[in-house]
């Protein structure tokens, strides 16, 4: 007679389990090999019911990508960066309302219209404005513009904005006073401080500086 030692480990993660049979057998007689073996397979199923019906196993974790949200999903679910709801009263008693960013604003042009350019420039407060008026039909507003641009990336304590003087906005254009296409105009608190007329640019560096100083 002979005695046999079988182990089974069962893993997962955090658990192992070991059984440990012995059964003995006569080395003459097939049936009873027989019998051995259908007695350590009944240990091992038992075993494996045992191991994965236990409280103590834990299924594997979620992935990082399913577990931990991604930033865009929590800066959505935050609403961020912030933006200002803004509404104010424009010319002539109209409440117009604008959704303004001004850290966006930063380093760029901003496109406005009749109803967004009062709110937007309330907002800027004391900063210095610089408005670039022209047309989709003006030679020199085209040419000048990729200087403008320039200068919105250059002067970053400056809101640089822009305004089509097309038919719909032909009102705002008519209330600041445009004669000619493309027409500067520089803002301080709210106020027109300086303008320049022309595609010149020289003169619209020195007119921002000249503004900024004061």
């Amino acid at each position: 007679m002979s005695r046999v030692t079988n182990t089974f480990h069962t893993r997962d993660n955090s658990v192992i389990l070991v059984l440990t049979c012995r059964s003995s057998y006569s080395a003459a007689g097939p049936l009873a090999l027989f019998k051995l073996r259908s007695q350590l397979f009944f240990q091992f199923e038992m075993a494996l019911r045992i191991a994965f019906s236990s409280p103590s196993i834990r299924s594997p974790p979620p992935s990082s990508s399913s577990f931990y949200p991604s930033p865009s999903s929590v800066n959505r679910s935050l609403n961020w960066p912030p933006q200002r709801s803004l509404v104010a009263s424009g010319r002539g008693g109209r409440t117009v309302s604008a959704r303004s960013s001004l850290e966006t604003a930063v380093g760029q042009v901003t496109e406005v219209d009749k109803d967004t350019f009062w709110p937007l420039l309330k907002a800027c407060g004391d900063r210095v404005v610089v408005l670039d008026m022209y047309t989709q039909w003006c030679g020199p507003c085209k040419l000048i513009a990729p200087k403008f641009k320039q200068l919105s990336e250059t002067y970053l304590d400056v809101t640089f904005m822009k305004l089509d003087c097309n038919q719909q906005n032909k009102s705002l254009a008519k209330e600041l006073g445009i004669r000619v296409v493309p027409t500067f105009k520089i803002f301080k608190d709210g106020k027109v401080a300086n303008e320049v007329t022309g595609a010149k640019f020289d003169d619209l560096v020195l007119a921002i500086d000249a503004v900024r100083s004061n």
